[in-house]
């Protein structure tokens, strides 16, 4: 069995929701899965065994199982073990919508892992039961749209209630640029200091603006390595540094040692263990 479902959230979610992603396999070897940093913050509601972490973005948190997670963003790889079965549906998150969903700013989440039911409360372990026993996979992701919709009606109106205009456009030039665009530019652009800028986007995401923007830039670059290795022609990492914007192989090569904990050869390797890559589309330099 290996399903892997893909669903958008309803229209009202997605500034604050990316995905919806379903994941069910069984009959696998066991194995260990990297939980890579991403521009989101990552809910899981697992289906029909736990979730077991034996390792956490800060390696001060212990090993532990989860029926439902929750994590913020983080510069470092989780690692998620499996006996050959895993099942579950993960949401990615915006850092920006977490006070209208959560409650809380994604900073209060930053480099920690914590059962789903210690910020959602009872309703996210009501939502988790009903997401076990729904019967197929749209029905699952209509509960989904169901419960977040309804977090998002009583977002809080008023000061304080969402994100300072300057974080939410210091946040999204980097996105958009792909994480080229330089702190002190974006704090030009918004009006403030470099310092005051790097203290209030901290305080919102639980990241500063240049650590954001190597988060944004190591995803996509980890996710185009990851789609072209499905396609079976992983690309030299040499090509993909100039398309992502490192400045030359040795620098991507070493971002995904900081950011993965392993070289790129290694994580296609352990993700895509069906995909036999030419070792010379992976040299690391």
């Amino acid at each position: 069995m290996d399903e892997h479902p893909l669903a958008r959230p309803a229209p009202p979610l997605r500034p604050y929701v990316s995905s919806y992603a379903g994941y069910r396999q069984a009959g696998a070897p066991p194995g260990r899965h990297r939980g890579l940093p991403s521009p989101r913050l990552t809910l899981i509601f697992t289906l029909d065994e736990p979730l077991t972490l034996a390792g956490h973005p800060d390696p001060g948190q212990a090993p532990g199982t989860y029926g439902a997670l929750i994590g913020g963003l983080h510069t470092g790889p989780a690692l998620i073990t499996h006996q050959g079965r895993q099942s579950g549906i993960q949401v990615g998150l915006h850092p920006l919508g977490a006070r209208a969903l959560l409650g809380l700013p994604a900073a209060e989440l930053a480099s920690i892992d914590l059962p789903a039911d210690a910020v959602l409360g009872q309703q996210g372990t009501d939502l988790g039961e009903r997401l076990r026993s729904a019967r197929s996979w749209p029905e699952r992701f209509a509960l989904l749209d169901t419960y977040l919709l309804r977090c998002l009606s009583q977002e809080p109106r008023g000061p304080g209630a969402g994100p300072v205009p300057e974080v939410v456009r210091a946040w999204r030039l980097p996105a958009r640029s792909r994480g080229a665009a330089p702190v002190a530019t974006l704090a030009e652009d918004v009006g403030w200091s470099t310092r005051h800028l790097t203290a209030r986007f901290r305080q919102e995401t639980g990241l500063t603006p240049k650590a954001a923007a190597r988060v944004i830039r190591f995803d996509r670059a980890r996710r185009l390595l990851g789609d072209a290795a499905r396609s079976g022609a992983p690309p030299l990492l040499a090509d993909l540094a100039v398309r992502c914007d490192y400045f030359d192989q040795a620098h991507l090569a070493r971002e995904f040692r900081s950011l993965a904990g392993c070289p790129p050869s290694q994580w296609l390797a352990e993700e895509f263990r069906n995909v036999q890559a030419p070792v010379d589309a992976i040299e690391e330099g």
